[in-house]
């Protein structure tokens, strides 16, 4: 597979490592306007180096795109990649308004190609183990979910267009929390309604909610206590709990942590697990937290080949994209009314 890496900041820069590192894939070209990005993302691997990938687009020259520019150009680049055959794998979210992502699924069908959302949290040790206990019913019939992310502002930010609406389609909600709706829904299944009260006291950006707190109702008839926030005290941490009739489970990263409590029946005694990942917390400490990124970015790139490919993948597609947006959505658009909102029929994914 020949690859184009679109946009050479510290993501694409680690997106187009994975692509390097692959031994099924090449990478071809690195653009970025600022050529020392490029070069930086490119790094030895004799990648061309370009200002702008539409030519690169046309005939035989690249059979896929990562996109990893600002959101607010996500949806001409898929469109633009798309028309010209190509797969494509973009950075969370898929697109900054839920009209943006509808055009964008519309043309994912009508094109036959393949679109990965960069939802790397789907591959983090202790979501992956999480999913796994719900799945083989180690906490018997899911009753509840409790979902938190959040981080302590805007010095987190590397640009003003990451947390300014009009650029980013929204506050914590569309930020760190859109990665907890995709896991939500990773884990429980559609979600059909939503209530929530949003807050903006403590950054006041127009546009931008600090926090958001929801309750949501998913088909299965779980219900989710989400929150998404800019004020979190600890810093970066995002965590989610799984209660069911027989026990528990508990995801969290900040650090990468795993609890789970297993019961025959509600009140019986209970046998507890924890797994606590010491090589996740000692290769952070002594190489930072991109390590961890990048091992996600490595299991994303491997499930997004077999997306191409036809198989079962656990990477999120444009279908899981798009709906991560209208849910982050439907929360601040019942925070602004103090109203139920009841979520569209789910998306149908492509053929």
């Amino acid at each position: 597979m020949k690859f184009v890496q679109i946009g050479g900041g510290v993501i694409g820069e680690m997106r187009a490592r994975t692509v390097i590192n692959h031994p099924d894939c090449t990478l071809v070209a690195v653009a970025d306007p600022n050529a020392e990005a490029a070069a930086r993302a490119a790094g030895s691997s004799g990648a061309k180096l370009v200002q702008d990938a539409t030519d690169l687009l046309e005939g035989d020259r690249c059979d896929a795109v990562i996109v990893s520019t600002p959101v607010q150009l996500h949806e001409r680049i898929i469109l633009d990649a798309l028309s010209a055959g190509k797969h494509v794998l973009v950075e969370k979210p898929l697109g900054n308004t839920v009209e943006s992502c509808g055009r964008i699924m519309e043309a994912v069908r009508s094109s036959g190609c393949a679109v990965g959302v960069g939802f790397n949290h789907r591959f983090y040790p202790s979501f992956a183990f999480m999913r796994e206990v719900i799945a083989e019913g180690r906490i018997g019939k899911l009753d509840s979910l409790r979902v938190l992310g959040g981080h302590d502002g805007l010095a987190n930010f590397r640009s003003e267009w990451m947390y300014k609406s009009e650029f980013s389609g929204g506050g914590a909600t569309m930020d760190v929390g859109i990665h907890m709706t995709d896991l939500t829904r990773f884990m429980v299944g559609e979600i059909e309604t939503v209530y929530a009260t949003t807050s903006n006291e403590v950054w006041k950006v127009e546009g931008s909610e600090d926090r958001a707190h929801a309750l949501m109702k998913a088909t299965s008839g779980v219900s989710v206590q989400y929150e998404a926030s800019w004020n979190e005290w600890k810093g970066f941490e995002v965590w989610m709990e799984a209660y069911g009739d027989g026990g528990m489970v508990r995801a969290s990263y900040g650090p990468m942590l795993n609890v789970l409590i297993e019961q025959t029946r509600p009140g019986s005694s209970r046998k507890k697990t924890r797994n606590f990942f010491p090589e996740v917390v000692l290769r952070e400490k002594l190489k930072g937290w991109e390590t961890t990124s990048l091992l996600s970015f490595e299991a994303e790139l491997a499930q997004f080949l077999r997306q191409i490919d036809g198989g079962d993948s656990l990477g999120a597609n444009a279908w899981d994209g798009a709906r991560a947006v209208e849910i982050a959505n439907a929360v601040m658009a019942s925070g602004r009314s103090g109203e139920v909102v009841r979520l569209s029929e789910p998306p149908r994914p492509p053929e």
